[in-house]
């Protein structure tokens, strides 16, 4: 059994326990070939809520530091994160976007279900902020559907995203999938690849309930 399989057979029982979570739109998740998951983002603990509720197994992309470290604590959670379905990036340095855009590109090449946050960091205040436009490069690169989800209650169970989570009530929604064939061959067009990306932000948005803001999360919260 791999990691992956391992945590999803340990790990889930204690999630569902705990969260209870409610699912929505499972059947909108294709069973076979390359898929992309997009959603918002408001705690972290979503990461790990998300996966259980989708019967495929989820890979994303993490901070490289969650793996790095030293000792035994290091090595522990280097087991939980890789096998939670976490793909570790240096997402900090000049090139971190590309490595991420690249590293989705390669799961969906494999088949693969990838999981994104097009806001890029989770929301400060519990709206939902513009999305950027990695999701859009990625199925237009490699043809992959994009499944919109929303996750909902987190913000309540792990109020700042931070510390330990309280038990509660979650849900997951799916929604169906979206296809942009007929942008074939334009993923470096700027206005195509901001209408991809607000096109998937609407139906998140939809599926969440969340107030909508047209600013990106990263300068909401430098504001």
């Amino acid at each position: 059994m791999s990691s992956l399989a391992f945590m999803r057979a340990t790990l889930g029982p204690v999630l569902r326990l705990m969260f209870r979570p409610q699912v929505e739109g499972a059947e909108n998740v294709p069973g076979t070939g390359p898929v992309i998951l997009a959603g918002n983002h408001l705690t972290f603990i979503d990461s790990l809520i998300m996966p259980v509720c989708c019967e495929r197994p989820v890979f994303f992309i993490g901070k490289d530091e969650y793996v790095t470290g030293k000792g035994l604590k290091g090595r522990a959670m280097a087991w939980f994160f890789r096998g939670a379905g976490m793909i570790p990036v240096d997402r900090d340095g000049g090139r971190g976007g590309v490595a991420a855009l690249m590293t989705g590109r390669r799961v969906l090449e494999e088949g693969k279900v990838f999981s994104i946050y097009p806001e890029g960091t989770r929301s400060p205040d519990g709206r939902l902020y513009r999305g950027r436009t990695g999701i859009a490069r990625l199925t237009l690169m490699t043809g992959a559907p994009v499944v919109p989800f929303a996750v909902i209650g987190t913000d309540k169970i792990q109020p700042g995203g931070k510390g330990m989570p309280r038990p509660g009530k979650v849900t997951v929604r799916f929604g169906e999938p979206m296809e942009f064939s007929r942008y074939d061959g334009m993923d470096r067009d700027r206005y195509v690849l901001r209408a991809v990306t607000d096109s998937v932000m609407t139906e998140v948005m939809r599926l969440s309930g969340q107030e909508y803001v047209d600013m990106y999360a990263t300068k909401a919260k430098a504001a």
